[in-house]
């Protein structure tokens, strides 16, 4: 597995091994062990998987504040689309910074977002499916939500705000100068 440090500490781009034939591909997406040696030691308790049909569909800022945060380790099973973590850990020297990396099925890169982080992505292809492991449980009492359009953080999401298909709960959230977070950089 090669692993790629991203301009956000913590955040990281893995990228399993593919072996190919005639047939297609084999590759082996998580094994603890292996990651544990490389300095990954995660204990993934939940595998989500989402499908958006429309291009342009933004799922996010997503976060899931403490005592249920999640680390995530997202990849991209079918289509395509651009996943953006951004720094929310009050006190961090990268606090509002996002970085944001181009996901696949044909590429089979992997974006390792931990505790502290906001999360989203917006498909670039129809019928797009997003598959990540989590590590804590889906909490609705400790669910958020920073609105993806905000012009505070910058970020390029490779789309006009008012042409991105989003969900009531998406459309709504507050920006990031009135979230209050409740991560804080170093613990």
């Amino acid at each position: 597995m090669q692993i790629d440090e991203t301009a956000l500490p913590g955040v990281l781009i893995l990228t399993p091994r593919r072996f190919a034939d005639d047939r297609g591909f084999f590759s082996e997406v998580w094994n603890r062990e292996s990651l544990r040696k490389l300095g990954i030691d995660i204990d993934f308790v939940q595998d989500n998987h989402s499908l958006s049909r429309p291009v342009g569909t933004v799922r996010g800022l997503h976060y899931q504040s403490p005592p249920h945060a999640q680390d995530k380790l997202v990849r991209c099973g079918a289509g395509v689309v651009f996943d953006v973590a951004v720094d929310a850990r009050v006190g961090s020297p990268t606090y509002g910074k996002w970085v944001g990396v181009e996901l696949s099925a044909e590429n089979g890169r992997q974006l390792l977002i931990p505790k502290g982080f906001l999360h989203g992505f917006v498909t670039r292809a129809p019928n797009s499916e997003l598959l990540y492991k989590c590590s804590d449980v889906y909490a609705p009492d400790c669910d958020g939500a920073v609105h993806f359009a905000d012009p505070d953080l910058g970020i390029d999401w490779g789309i006009a705000a008012d042409q991105a298909v989003l969900s009531p709960k998406d459309a709504a959230a507050p920006r990031f100068a009135d979230f209050r977070s409740p991560f804080k950089f170093g613990g």
